[in-house]
């Protein structure tokens, strides 16, 4: 018999790729995914695995590694963000399609924040891809969502673990992962050799990115961190204090987590090895759980 799960996937940035991972090792332990909330990339996998077309995602985004994601960067003039994410999300819909989230097979729930009212925003309804653009508006990064009289920007700034807006269903398992955790880095084995030759072609891209970015504002002092990792960081300490009462004033039955280590928030060149490290959390974790029998595993 399989248990069911209401699962709660968190933002993280390309650390979010390793909830493929992880779902891909709870269906393969008989776990039935019956419901899914989102932040931020959690809530890109968890509507993209609602409506049906993981495998799809999954096939598409590990194609990134090999220079695709900066033909997918469009700059943007707006003083409200440095990227429009219109290609990306064009890139996406191509791949697949857009459905409305009352018609996904599971329940699915997409977290974003309205600056302007000081509130979250839960999307419940309504297209599938204007949910996952809000919850993903990263301040300063991706433009904004405008909506009559308000301004939607990524979730996490408020809620990176919506543990309280999963769907329940009687007897179902909470399950909640979190990939911005302050644990040691453990992963599988990876090739060196193709990883280095990876990391190698993304970092010079990367590295001359930078540039035109210091070139538009004040040379850096002090410490020298680039303009993504003064974000990235900067969000880091928001969401992780704000993950840390989420967890504690809803504990989950089940908490998955992968290291903040485990790789910057841009590093999607990293796709096919986060997937391999949210497979490997989720089997650490899984191992513990007990069975009917008593007998931890598969």
């Amino acid at each position: 018999m399989k248990k069911k799960v209401a699962l709660v996937l968190s933002g993280g940035g390309a650390r979010g790729i390793a909830h493929i991972g992880v779902i891909e090792e709870l269906e393969s332990r008989n776990y039935e995914i019956t419901s899914i909330a989102g932040t931020s990339m959690g809530s890109v996998i968890g509507g993209v695995y609602s409506a049906g077309n993981l495998q799809a995602l999954k096939e598409w985004i590990v194609t990134l590694d090999r220079g695709k994601v900066f033909r997918l960067v469009d700059f943007t003039l707006s003083k409200q963000g440095l990227l429009k994410g219109d290609r990306v999300f064009k890139a996406m819909k191509e791949v697949i399609p857009d459905i409305l989230i009352e018609e996904m097979r599971i329940p699915f729930a997409a977290v974003a924040v309205d600056i302007i009212h000081k509130k979250e925003v839960v999307f419940t309804t309504g297209s599938m891809y204007d949910a996952i653009r809000a919850s993903v508006a990263i301040p300063t990064i991706l433009t904004p969502v405008k909506t009559r009289d308000g301004l939607l920007v990524d979730g996490g700034i408020m809620n990176n673990i919506p543990i309280n807006h999963v769907h329940r269903e009687r007897g179902d398992i909470l399950v909640a992962v979190n990939v911005n955790a302050d644990i040691p880095l453990s992963k599988p084995a990876i090739s060196r050799k193709d990883h280095e030759e990876r990391e190698s072609r993304y970092r010079k891209v990367i590295r001359e990115f930078n540039k035109h970015l210091i070139h538009q504002g004040p040379k850096p002092d002090g410490i020298n961190l680039g303009y993504f990792d003064l974000i990235s960081r900067t969000l880091g300490v928001m969401t992780y204090q704000m993950a840390q009462m989420s967890l504690k004033n809803y504990s989950p039955d089940i908490l998955i987590e992968v290291s903040i280590a485990s790789c910057g928030m841009y590093d999607f060149y990293k796709a096919e090895e986060m997937i391999q490290i949210g497979r490997h959390a989720a089997e650490e974790r899984l191992e513990l759980v007990p069975h009917p029998k008593g007998k931890p595993g598969r």
